[in-house]
């Protein structure tokens, strides 16, 4: 029976290098620029992913003053506090999150259409 000594292949899983990366303390932590269209023209702007110890108010106010739009913070069960702004401010919300520091270039996604 010593010759026959087979190791047994465990089960390959294609997802558990992906998974390692999301649950590592280096994984990279995104923010996330989405447009969301309401009725016709109508859209809205929502970003999340922000870390936990920046005030999104103070950011809410900024945005609102630079791009004059309305918004609001949006508490949300499953991915937090969400920042939501009128109009479709993709590319001067990433461009003001880079230009402020609260995150790098490297970090935003920006998503729609």
């Amino acid at each position: 029976m010593s010759e026959l000594d087979v190791q047994i292949p465990t089960a390959f899983d294609p997802f558990a290098e992906a998974n390692a990366d999301d649950s590592g303390a280096g994984a990279k932590e995104y923010v996330h620029v989405r447009i969301q269209q309401r009725n016709g023209r109508k859209s809205l702007t929502t970003v999340q992913g922000l870390k936990k110890e920046f005030s999104y108010n103070k950011i809410l106010k900024d945005l609102k003053k630079e791009f004059c739009c309305n918004g609001t913070v949006v508490q949300d069960p499953e991915l937090g506090q969400v920042i939501q702004l009128q109009g479709d401010q993709r590319k001067n919300v990433s461009n003001f999150l880079i230009q402020a520091g609260i995150v790098k270039k490297e970090h935003i996604k920006i998503h729609g259409f």
